[in-house]
């Protein structure tokens, strides 16, 4: 699943493409996808002559700011975008298209049909799901030291499962709370009310540290992942845990292993990260 450095990089490559574009017409394909409004003709009706003005981030969502409503997406598991010309054939697993007046088209391609859009007016796209219930992202101010201390001291469950929550920190995947809680010196499966205020501060830094290296390198590609112009990116060459089962660790020489957290896959440095 793209995490935030992939959104990221998704929503800085795309600002390149559809900034300012108006959208002549919508087609869409597969309707389960669209999730409000619930009628896919009001949907379309109501992108129809709105133009791009901007685009954000929340989290893993990118949120399409036109000149009255907040197109929000997310990518889930396998969902692309790409700019075509529309006189170029659309491809299998298209699902919804978006014609400009200028001719090009932005598509949505998704294998697993699994992606998401919401439609809001202009103001109340955090009033609703599913923005209202995320917590603030590593980037944002609100992600303070003492913001996260306070969330982990309330808790009994695991660390990797309380990062993976995005009602507490929003964009953090499985990729990058391995890496994370590695450069953090953490287990995963230690109990968060029982983290100190200096372990809490590791996480907190090499989060943002990581998130940072992850989306100068423009994301991690791990299997099906490119950004919007169909380029990989590179911070894979960057992991010390994840995906390095049975590799030497980076740091320590001792081989990098593969545990089962809360039924997710989870790589771990036994030197580096005491239980």
């Amino acid at each position: 699943m793209p995490e935030l450095p992939e959104v990221e990089t998704v929503r800085k490559t795309l600002k390149q493409f559809v900034l300012n574009k108006t959208i002549d017409d919508v087609k869409v394909y597969w309707p389960n996808i669209i999730k409000k409004p619930d009628d896919v003709e009001e949907f379309k009706q109501l992108l129809r002559g709105q133009s791009i003005v901007d685009i954000s981030r929340r989290g893993k969502f990118l949120l399409f700011q036109l000149d009255d409503y907040v197109l929000i997406s997310h990518l889930r598991m396998e969902g692309k975008y790409s700019v075509h010309q529309a006189i170029e054939s659309v491809k299998k697993h298209t699902h919804v298209l978006f014609t400009f007046t200028d001719g090009k088209e932005l598509r949505y391609n998704d294998v697993r049909k699994f992606g998401t859009m919401h439609i809001y007016v202009k103001g109340e796209e955090m009033s609703d799901k599913p923005l209202n219930q995320l917590g603030p992202d590593p980037f944002d101010p609100a992600f303070t030291l003492e913001y996260l201390y306070q969330k982990f001291k309330k808790t009994e469950r695991i660390v990797k499962s309380v990062l993976l929550d995005q009602t507490i920190v929003a964009g953090l995947g499985n990729i990058y709370v391995d890496e994370t809680l590695f450069r953090a010196g953490v287990h995963p499966l230690k109990k968060s009310n029982k983290l100190t205020k200096k372990e809490v501060q590791k996480i907190r830094k090499q989060a943002i540290l990581t998130l940072e290296e992850a989306v100068e390198q423009g994301g991690t590609t791990i299997r099906s992942y490119v950004n919007s112009q169909g380029e990989m990116g590179m911070f894979q060459q960057e992991l010390f845990v994840y995906g390095q089962e049975n590799e030497p660790c980076k740091k320590c020489g001792n081989a990098v292993i593969k545990l089962k957290v809360g039924g997710r896959g989870t790589h771990i440095c036994p030197s580096c990260q005491k239980e």
